[in-house]
């Protein structure tokens, strides 16, 4: 334990303390136990480091990755308990799914350790999922996005701007535009961001991103998704096959007996690999049902999870109306339920209809319907319906 302590406590005196994420003042620290899902590079480890670091200086708390291989000899509710008899207030604990029947050690670490708190993170919201039933009235668990537009900014060009709710936007403000663009020019930094600024890595590797950002889509495939649904290693080549097709046609309407001839699987295989893709956050499935996704029945419409995945697949240039669609339902379905509509792209809260495209999109398709909006691209202002596409990375 001395030298996971010695790790934990170098690991808290280098973290950043400048920029903190959305989720930061979202989570309930003081609940007993908290888990936050994420994707790969989203930033949980130093969502957690941060979090210690800003305790008060007697706190005894600690951060352990489960990944080290101290857990490969020894049980992590031991160590908890070693933990608590020295005074343990706070234990973090970094990639849960690494550690064989977490769920259950967890439970009994709850049980057994009242006055012991405990955060765990994972890559996978599905192995969270899975584990819940052992944590059942237990854990809360909160979902951890990649970074805002609006947090773009903030960490790279260090220009701090507030969050915006949707009726804000949409009640026409004009203080609220002037606000942002007395301190930005969004129009020029919005590429960027669609590009290379949806994971907080950005900042580390300027050149490689895209290269690194492909290196933790392999991660993925090639071990948490095994790790988790034991699939072997046939199972892996089909995934991998499915991505690569899928980077080239979303977002798209999908054919699931052509997509699974294509991969060469069966359509309910096919349905499975296409939910363990969107559970670790690679793929966006959009549906009808405001229920969520459901892997005994076909997605309505699927996209990548966001814009910079799509440059980091893409073997060529991208796509702008696809892109465009792909950044507004990655925001907005951080705090909104999206599904898809009748008619136009989006309908949000069952209520506000939007078609998104560039400045000269018109409201043809969504003529005869009430609440219904355009995000344009490449507009500073809004006018009438019309609301400029990149303000709606303003809301979290």
């Amino acid at each position: 334990m001395e030298r996971l302590i010695q790790l934990s406590n170098e690991a808290v005196r280098r973290v950043p303390m400048e920029f903190k994420r959305y989720i930061t003042k979202d989570i309930d620290w003081e609940n007993r136990l908290t888990g936050i899902s994420g994707a790969r590079g989203c930033g949980k480890t130093v969502l957690l480091l941060q979090f210690l670091k800003g305790l008060p200086a007697k706190t005894i708390a600690m951060y352990a990755s489960l990944d080290d291989i101290f857990f490969s000899k020894n049980e992590l509710v031991y160590f908890a308990e070693d933990f608590a008899k020295q005074g343990g207030e706070y234990l973090l604990l970094d990639e849960v799914h690494k550690y064989p029947n977490w769920s259950q050690e967890l439970k009994n670490i709850y049980d057994n350790l009242p006055n012991l708190k405990i955060v765990f993170t994972s890559s996978s919201a599905l192995e969270i999922y899975k584990g819940s039933h052992d944590l059942s009235r237990r854990a809360i668990v909160y979902h951890m996005s990649g970074l805002s537009f609006r947090e773009y900014i903030h960490l790279k060009y260090k220009i701090e701007l507030p969050v915006f709710s949707l009726e804000q936007i949409l009640a026409l403000d004009s203080v609220l535009f002037s606000h942002i663009l007395d301190k930005i020019k969004p129009i020029a930094l919005f590429p960027e961001y669609l590009e290379q600024g949806y994971y907080p890595f950005f900042m580390e590797t300027k050149m490689s991103y895209l290269k690194q950002l492909l290196n933790i889509l392999n991660l993925v495939v090639e071990i948490d998704l095994p790790a988790i649904h034991n699939i072997d290693f046939a199972s892996i080549l089909k995934i991998k096959k499915l991505l690569a097709a899928l980077s080239r046609i979303t977002p798209y309407k999908p054919n699931i007996e052509k997509l699974a001839k294509q991969t060469g699987t069966t359509r309910d295989t096919l349905l499975k690999y296409l939910y363990y893709l969107e559970k670790a956050q690679i793929i966006k499935w959009l549906g009808r049902d405001t229920f969520g996704i459901n892997y005994l029945n076909k997605p309505d419409k699927l996209y990548l999870n966001n814009t910079n995945l799509a440059y980091a697949l893409g073997e060529q240039i991208q796509d702008k109306g696809n892109i465009r669609e792909t950044f507004f339902l990655n925001q907005l379905s951080v705090k909104h339920q999206v599904t898809y509509p009748e008619k136009g792209d989006f309908l949000i809260d069952g209520k506000y209809i939007f078609e998104v495209g560039g400045r000269n999109k018109t409201q043809t398709q969504i003529l005869d319907f009430e609440n219904a909006h355009i995000a344009a691209d490449n507009i500073e202002y809004p006018f009438g319906n019309k609301f400029p596409l990149w303000i709606f990375g303003f809301l979290y």
